[in-house]
């Protein structure tokens, strides 16, 4: 029992939630973090790799996300273990397995992940009507096929640079995680001028201090091969992108890819966060003693949830990126303001601005388990 409250504090978790279903092959985790703001809003991610703290400390970054961005939603996340490329008809099977689980849960809102997409939120929406990122098919916004979150790091970027002594025009730019998030980002960012000089995926890495062709790069991944099909290219370790030189530096894949023991090897001026805790909190440390500026996570990378809620209360496709673009300027220059004037670090001040926000809320709100309080339904 003391493990199962191991994380807990001042903000939550509300509720821990195991799955299990041996027959259908079925085990996940969802953790309801805060819902002081409304009901919480996640992702769903799939690998076979997952944990229940993992799923917490997503769950408490989206709480921060989507305070910070001053969403109606609380912060949630669940995690699927199973292998993301399973044949199709088994994936359905468990992710509609899941959805039924979840069913009573009202105070979850799911949306796409690493691992899931918008064709896997059909699904849920299928089975229980409660759900974001949806095909355009059914009315929603596809967050995935148009970049949300991309869209908002490309912004995020934007807002950082008069906080740089380097401007984006011929910038060179490496993405760690050239999918769903990483390879919007760099398109947003070529079509300004930015130059990719390097790429990974889970396969492999690839470099060319040249640059690399975003688009052809991107048809490449799009017809299901990793960027080590990309010829005009060295071809290195996944792990190597670590350690190509750049101006800037995008982790847009799994958690703790840079910490302590790596981070050294990083030789960047900024980094933009695209993934949800892609850095450890010392290797931001450290970064910032070397003056290497870090736009956190949850800041930079709201562009997704951003979207997923605007949808969720019937907002267009234009309406939802225009919104996104202005959450995530003001958001990125009030954090590095308030590092710049505190002299402390980006991630804290982005804390501090998401974190009195969440108590502002738990003081004004009856703060309960009921799902039938206001906005839950």
């Amino acid at each position: 029992m003391e493990d199962a409250f191991k994380f807990a504090d001042q903000f939550g978790p509300l509720k821990v939630i195991h799955f299990y279903e041996p027959s259908a092959g079925l085990k996940a985790v969802l953790v309801v973090d805060n819902v002081a703001r409304g009901p919480s809003i996640g992702g769903l991610r799939m690998a076979p790799d997952v944990s229940t703290e993992e799923c917490f400390r997503l769950a408490r970054a989206m709480t921060f996300k989507n305070s910070a961005a001053d969403l109606p939603h609380g912060g949630g996340k669940m995690v699927i273990y199973g292998d993301p490329a399973m044949d199709k008809a088994k994936k359905e099977h468990l992710i509609r397995a899941l959805a039924r689980a979840l069913g009573m849960e009202k105070t979850f809102i799911c949306g796409p992940d690493m691992g899931t997409n918008e064709e896997c939120m059909a699904w849920i929406n299928d089975e229980i009507g409660r759900s974001v990122g949806l095909p355009r098919e059914v009315g929603g916004i596809p967050l995935d096929e148009i970049g949300a979150t991309g869209w908002g790091l490309n912004h995020a970027v934007d807002a950082a640079l008069p906080y740089c002594d380097f401007g984006l025009e011929s910038a060179r730019v490496v993405v760690q995680g050239f999918g769903a998030v990483g390879r919007h980002a760099a398109r947003f960012l070529a079509a300004k001028g930015a130059i990719l000089v390097a790429a990974s995926d889970s396969q492999g890495a690839i470099r060319n201090p040249d640059g690399i062709d975003v688009d052809e790069l991107i048809t490449v991944k799009s017809s299901g091969a990793a960027v080590t099909a990309y010829n005009a290219a060295d071809k290195l370790d996944r792990d190597a992108v670590i350690d190509v030189e750049c101006d800037i530096w995008i982790p847009a894949a799994r958690p703790d890819v840079v910490n302590e023991q790596n981070v050294h090897r990083l030789k960047t001026r900024l980094v933009v966060e695209g993934a949800n805790i892609p850095f450890t909190e010392g290797a931001e440390k450290v970064l910032h003693e070397k003056g290497v500026l870090c736009v956190p996570d949850f800041i930079a990378n709201a562009g997704g949830v951003i979207c997923a809620a605007m949808e969720y209360r019937g907002a267009s496709e234009a309406v939802a990126l225009q919104t996104i673009e202005g959450k995530v300027r003001r958001n990125t220059k009030e954090v590095l303001e308030a590092a710049h004037r505190k002299k402390i670090l980006p991630r804290a001040a982005a804390v501090e601005l998401a974190a009195e926000r969440v108590r502002t809320a738990m003081g004004l709100r009856r703060y309960s388990l009921f799902s039938s309080a206001p906005g839950f339904n």
